[in-house]
């Protein structure tokens, strides 16, 4: 079978394909969740969660091409994922702060 100008045989083919499938679905649902979650921390959650599946996009896709590129892009995108979500942890905790009453 061939994809993207890859062609994929055997069960690790499928294997990938199906991955690539999972992901996006776990994808759609994420990405439902960031636009309707109930609070920030949900929508951080969940955006924290599409990043980690866009990361296991990018390594399937490298595996899939043989473009080591994607490898490269994949832990970058990581590293800034985990920042931003320190950088959201640290707002809403300094928020959380601020609205507590004084005993």
């Amino acid at each position: 079978m061939t994809l993207i100008g890859v062609t994929l045989t055997g069960p690790l083919g499928w294997a990938m394909l199906i991955s690539l499938a999972l992901i996006a679905a776990a994808l759609a649902l994420a990405t439902f969740r960031l636009l309707t979650g109930p609070s920030l921390s949900d929508r951080v959650v969940a955006l924290d969660l599409i990043s980690a599946l866009l990361v296991a996009f990018l390594v399937l896709f490298a595996m899939m091409t043989g473009v080591g590129a994607y490898m490269d892009v994949a832990v970058v995108l990581s590293l800034v994922a985990f920042l931003g979500t320190v950088a959201f942890a640290r707002f809403i905790q300094r928020t959380a702060v601020r609205e507590e009453p004084d005993a």
